[in-house]
């Protein structure tokens, strides 16, 4: 029987607006949306955690403002 587990997550932290870079050596990304820093992806460790991909991911809106 074929094993239908999946492996990792297809979503992208970087792509989403829940996500920020934290600046902390140890903890640098972060997530608004579920409130925690890690050492990596976000999507990562809900996954890691849970087996499902993250259900919070909101993509960002294409292009920069820029305030001047």
């Amino acid at each position: 029987m074929a094993d239908d587990k999946k492996e990792g997550t297809l979503i992208n932290c970087f792509f989403c607006e829940h996500f920020y870079i934290t600046y902390e050596r140890r903890f640098p990304y972060g997530c608004r949306a579920i409130g925690f820093k890690s050492a990596r992806m976000p999507s990562v460790d809900v996954y890691a955690n849970s087996e499902m991909d993250c259900a919070l991911f909101v993509r960002k809106e294409r292009g920069h403002q820029h305030h001047d």
